[in-house]
């Protein structure tokens, strides 16, 4: 049997990576991007590998946003307060918390100059950076920065003394599902970046153990610090934290890419500031609890994600091993009306996993996004791009109306045999192509995506965004069964209900092993207020349409939760009355982001709007 071959710090082995079929990016485009990011951590637009993002944010001249607290929207003049929370008990509740984690670890909610940088790399600490409704609606009292486990605890405690809610967020880097901001107005924000210990890491087991401050950027640095040959698997922006997009039910794009899967074991403070530990870590000195998920009674572990019902703070992760391969490639189709054959090709290749990952089929508008903006590609930002240069702009960038990116993984021998059956099936597409890293040019976005395939973080996803000047986004993103059927559908009526509505439309479909994430991403100009009325209008409509098709979303932004949830109202509403039941059960005096993913506790329950 031959020797596998050298592996560097991801667990790629460099002869797979550096361009022919068993190849890749190069180490030192991975040494770039690694420089890049311990830059963009301290905030410095000159170390995002998004520079025209950071250029555009720039060119507006720091942007701060206006003073948001006083008289706003007619609310009481002073503090940001919740409706049945009184200023002297805020007052006391802060100096408790301040006695816990040091007095420089809260901010509070008085001061304009606290409002915060408004830019991608330096963002706001109150509010929601791509407000889809009136900023002050979702505005936090507070923030406040423990350190631990223990001190996450005795605000808790703190929280439920003074009956005053808390939110808390793991980086608070969910932007386009509402950043850091809380559910319900005045909520003071529990900010874990400061919990960044990665705890443990385990290369025989292949798993590691890690607090919420930890980013994707950070354990993939400290992979390559250790010469590890673990894979770690990253969103498509790698700068938010593992715990928080595994706690969103969030996915990346290696064989290891359902991030909730792939958690072994939770560490959680429930809502009266007990501590708990799931799994296997429930038996004291037990040695498995990152290697086996369930341990013994009933399992808890779901719970504690899209909900208000705990906060995790340390989750283990397992971590996929060296394959001894790697070779990204595009599959690209030229007809609007290949989506159905290209999914229906797909569907048995993935859940017969000849296709190893969770790759995606993008839009052409997608990726011409990442390159251009809309006005350098058509000249005019204020109308929408017609199909007739949706087709042009993809013979000029050499790709598809769909786009196809996926991956082989495994020595040459196994990445040969799988490409034979994949191209094999998706050859037959007619005007079908395929590329492989050596044959495109460096502005491809097979590049960025091979770094995310190969779980190497980056942030060229972030250039999208600056499709219209001031861009901001927002988030559709409903589940389909993997057919040519559904995902027509799906594209036929989103794209639809954009063009009414004024907005351009282009969309990733991520396909897991039985069911496909229909990511639309949707652009808005976030200081234009017409714009953003009828982007919160448009996605209204679209989530109750959807729920007519059969369709529903998997997350959503803060504005929408209670319209989602009642979407899933099947049997008058039970899985709703179920989240309630727990919901009061575990946190009786409702302290713990109130309204969460549509989960109100008694003391706010169909109070939402006047809790507002």
């Amino acid at each position: 049997m031959q020797a596998p071959p050298p592996v560097n710090a991801q667990g790629v082995a460099p002869s797979s990576i550096t361009g022919k079929l068993d190849e890749g990016p190069s180490q030192e485009d991975v040494h770039s991007e690694i420089k890049d990011l311990s830059l963009e951590e301290k905030g410095n637009a000159e170390g995002s590998t998004s520079r025209r993002l950071a250029q555009t944010a720039g060119s507006l001249g720091g942007h701060t946003f206006k003073k948001t607290v006083g008289n706003v929207n007619g609310h009481h003049a002073g503090y940001v307060l919740p409706s049945d929370v009184d200023e002297d008990t805020f007052l006391r509740f802060i100096e408790d918390v301040k006695a816990i984690v040091g007095n420089e670890n809260v901010v509070v909610n008085h001061d304009p100059e606290h409002q915060g940088e408004t830019d991608y790399l330096s963002q706001p600490k109150f509010h929601d950076f791509f407000a889809i409704q009136p900023k002050d609606e979702n505005m936090a009292s507070a923030v406040i920065q423990p350190k631990s486990t223990d001190e996450v605890s005795q605000v808790v405690k703190a929280a439920n003394k003074h009956k005053f809610p808390i939110s808390p967020v793991s980086i608070g880097r969910n932007l386009g599902y509402g950043g850091t901001a809380p559910r319900m107005r005045g909520t003071a924000v529990l900010d874990l970046r400061r919990m960044d210990k990665i705890v443990e890491v385990n290369e025989e087991s292949a798993y590691c153990l890690v607090e919420p401050g930890v980013s994707y950027f950070n354990m993939y640095e400290h992979l390559r610090k250790i010469g590890s040959n673990l894979w770690i698997d990253c969103p498509d922006i790698g700068w938010g934290s593992m715990v928080g997009n595994m706690t969103e039910r969030g996915a990346g794009y290696t064989p290891y890419g359902d991030h909730f899967m792939m958690h072994c074991g939770m560490e959680v403070v429930l809502p009266t500031g007990e501590i708990v530990r799931t799994g296997m870590g429930a038996l004291p000195d037990n040695n498995t609890w990152q290697l086996f998920q369930y341990g013994f009674g009933p399992y808890h572990d779901g719970i504690f994600t899209q909900s208000n019902f705990g906060i995790v703070t340390r989750a283990g992760f397992w971590l996929m091993p060296n394959p001894g391969g790697y070779k990204p490639f595009l599959i690209t189709v030229p007809r609007k009306e290949d989506l159905a054959e290209l999914v229906e090709r797909i569907r048995p290749l993935r859940i017969g996993m000849v296709i190893q990952n969770a790759p995606t089929i993008r839009h052409v508008l997608l990726d011409a996004a990442c390159l251009k903006t809309k006005s350098d590609w058509i000249g005019d930002a204020d109308r929408l791009v017609t199909e007739d240069e949706e087709y042009k702009i993809a013979e000029e960038m050499n790709i598809g109306y769909w786009n196809f990116y996926g991956a082989l993984y495994g020595p040459p021998p196994m990445q040969d045999m799988l490409w034979s059956v994949i191209w094999g099936s998706l050859s037959q597409i007619k005007g079908s192509k395929h590329f492989f890293e050596d044959q495109v040019p460096s502005t491809s976005i097979l590049h960025s995506r091979a770094k995310t395939l190969a779980g190497i973080p980056n942030l060229l996803e972030l250039d999208w965004i600056s499709w219209l000047p001031n861009g901001a986004h927002c988030f559709f993103s409903p589940i389909s069964p993997v057919t040519g059927k559904d995902s027509s559908t799906q594209y036929d009526f989103v794209k639809k209900r954009a063009s009414e509505y004024g907005f351009d439309f282009f969309l990733t479909f991520v396909i897991g092993l039985k069911e496909m994430h229909n990511i639309c991403c949707l652009v808005y100009n976030r200081e234009d207020p017409d714009q953003v009325r009828r982007m919160k209008e448009l996605i209204e409509v679209c989530i109750d349409e959807a729920a007519r098709l059969g369709y529903g979303e998997y997350r959503t932004h803060i504005a929408f939760m209670d319209q989602i949830a009642g979407t899933y109202n099947w049997n008058n509403n039970a899985i709703g009355k179920l989240n309630e039941t727990i919901k009061d059960a575990l946190d009786p005096n409702g302290i713990l982001a109130p309204g969460k993913s549509g989960i109100w506790p008694a003391r706010y329950r169909n109070k939402g709007q006047a809790a507002q």
